[in-house]
């Protein structure tokens, strides 16, 4: 099938179309020539502790010498942190050792953390104490053989580490009470790895690197399968995208918001800022936003990447319009539709334009992104990256002209080979090297991608589609209202009408008020009919608005009359 590819001929002068031979055969080998390479500097900061690149060689080879002593090559080692130091050390380390790793959602429930770890097969889990409460009620129904805990403030060490304990543990109650005798602490790993020497494991290209789990939002979560080939095309893909924009020899400063163990900030933030040397300031937890701003205060920042949620609630914040932007290039949006009124806002208080990327777990996630720095919004997630390939298509497979709605499908070397133990589903999503997306999308003659929405979202009112992106979009332009989500509820006439959820900063905003502002911008049959005010919308753990909680919720309403 021939594929045209627009989009070339709107890549920035330098921009190759293909990516070429790959530098490195594993992400370990590339990480730690980048660690050997800036070895002097600041590799990852948290509450103020930084550790250099030279730190995280070392940290992360003694980490990996112990893995060794206790399990084998291609081994699965779960970890279940926040954003703290041990992330990156971690992560680093079980690659070192030839294992394998799976990023768990330290939100997860019991019931969550069980199914992962048995579908993974995890032999060990490095887990952050707040949570570990969840792992005593189920680690005997699991092949977990081995248990390390840590805690917030176990790499801040000294006084401010210990202190930072106290407090979360005794005074703010975060740790749930949990009896894990067994287990052994992070820093006696580390110790217990200094008697140690690392031995050197081939992993190659087509070896796994990550089992990176879905986020279950439509259903169980399943494991994709991310090779050492998918990571470091995507590092590369995106190195040269952003081409000169980063430099090396200034180095930048990366807020890291979203967390480490989501694929965006992995592959964005962890592997690919560190390969250009950057300082990641790590932020625990951005739902405090007050003290996020007080962060961010501290940093003269030069990139930052995010959800259209976070980057609202820092519009929301006081403080932020305050903050010094001026060595600030550019902020890389992703993971949910950037909404223009969020998107102009940014513009407006820090002066950089919002750039959304487009991606999934099973792309490693990189597949669209806009030009780098790009001039103002535009409403699309940009153009494929090198070596990647874009094609709208039909039920039936089949391409669909410009400007015609269908399935987005991607293919390219970042792309998954599947999912673990899931024939059925790896056989429906992933045909011919092509990835089914679910997102339906349209491409513009400029080779320009526009996601309209998930295929499962989509809202059927008398036989036209109805694309709760497009609802939302024209809602949050209202200067009351600071987010809003839209499904489709049953409806007599129409088989289904919209039914729009609003946060709002004005407490007298009335539905009548919404409805006729939506009016403007959107045709009768579009607009949503039905207004419920909140004060807050069901979200996952990177702050992606949770559609499908909100239609369970009414579902129910309706079984329960």
């Amino acid at each position: 099938m021939k594929i045209d590819k627009p989009w070339l001929d709107h890549y920035k002068p330098g921009i190759p179309a293909e990516i070429g031979e790959l530098p490195h055969q594993n992400v370990a080998d590339m990480m730690v020539s980048a660690c050997q390479k800036y070895a002097d500097q600041t590799s990852f900061v948290n509450f103020g502790k930084g550790i250099s690149y030279a730190e995280l060689d070392h940290y992360s080879e003694k980490f990996a010498a112990y893995l060794q002593q206790h399990f084998n090559t291609g081994d699965v080692i779960a970890i279940m942190m926040p954003n703290v130091l041990q992330y990156p050390i971690a992560v680093l380390g079980i690659l070192r050792a030839g294992m394998i790793a799976t990023n768990i959602n330290p939100l997860y429930t019991p019931k969550e953390l069980k199914h992962q770890l048995n579908d993974s097969e995890a032999k060990a889990i490095l887990i952050i104490e707040n949570t570990a409460a969840s792992l005593a009620e189920i680690v005997d129904e699991t092949k977990v053989q081995q248990i390390i805990t840590t805690t917030i403030g176990e790499m801040i060490g000294g006084l401010k580490g210990m202190v930072m304990d106290f407090v979360i543990k005794r005074i703010k109650k975060m740790v749930p009470r949990f009896d894990l005798p067994q287990a052994s602490t992070f820093k006696d790993c580390l110790k217990a790895g200094q008697g140690f020497k690392l031995k050197k494991v081939k992993r190659n290209l087509d070896d796994i690197a990550f089992l990176q789990y879905t986020g279950g939002t439509t259903g169980v979560s399943k494991g994709a399968i991310l090779t050492n080939r998918n990571m470091v095309s995507n590092v590369m893909q995106v190195k040269l995208w952003i081409g000169s924009e980063l430099d090396a020899n200034n180095q930048e400063v990366a807020i890291t918001a979203l967390p480490l163990y989501h694929i965006f900030a992995l592959t964005a933030n962890m592997l690919t800022f560190s390969y250009y040397g950057a300082k990641n300031i790590l932020i625990t937890n951005p739902r405090d936003m007050a003290g996020f701003v007080k962060e961010l205060g501290q940093h003269k920042f030069t990139v930052m990447t995010g959800v259209n949620t976070l980057f609202n609630g820092l519009l929301n914040t006081p403080g932020f319009d305050a903050l010094d932007f001026s060595a600030f290039k550019f902020a890389l949006g992703g993971g949910m539709a950037v909404q223009k009124s969020t998107a102009e806002a940014w513009k407006k208080t820090t002066g950089v334009t919002l750039a959304e990327a487009y991606g999934l777990t099973e792309t490693s996630p990189a597949a669209c992104i806009n030009p780098i720095p790009l001039d103002a919004y535009n409403g699309t997630i940009g153009l494929p990256i090198p070596s990647t390939l874009c094609q709208i298509r039909d039920d039936n497979n089949q391409p669909l002209p410009v400007g015609e709605p269908g399935e987005l499908c991607i293919k390219g070397p970042q792309v998954s080979q599947g999912y673990l133990n899931r024939p059925d589903e790896t056989a429906a999503t992933f045909i011919d090297g092509w990835l089914k997306t679910g997102d339906i999308a349209i491409m513009t003659e400029q080779g320009y991608f526009k996601i309209v929405d998930r295929k499962k979202d989509m809202i059927l009112v008398s036989g036209f589609n109805v694309y709760p992106n497009e609802i939302e979009d024209a809602a949050t332009l209202h200067p009351d209202i600071i987010e809003a989500a839209a499904i489709g509820v049953p409806d007599e006439r129409s088989g289904e009408k919209v039914k729009l959820f609003v946060v709002s900063k004005n407490k007298d905003l009335t539905a009548e008020e919404v409805i006729a502002h939506c009016r403007k911008s959107l045709t009768g049959y579009k607009g949503p009919k039905i207004i419920e005010f909140r004060d807050e919308l069901p979200k996952t753990n990177v702050g992606k608005i949770l559609r499908k909680d909100l239609r369970n919720e009414e579902l129910a309403k309706l079984n329960k009359n």
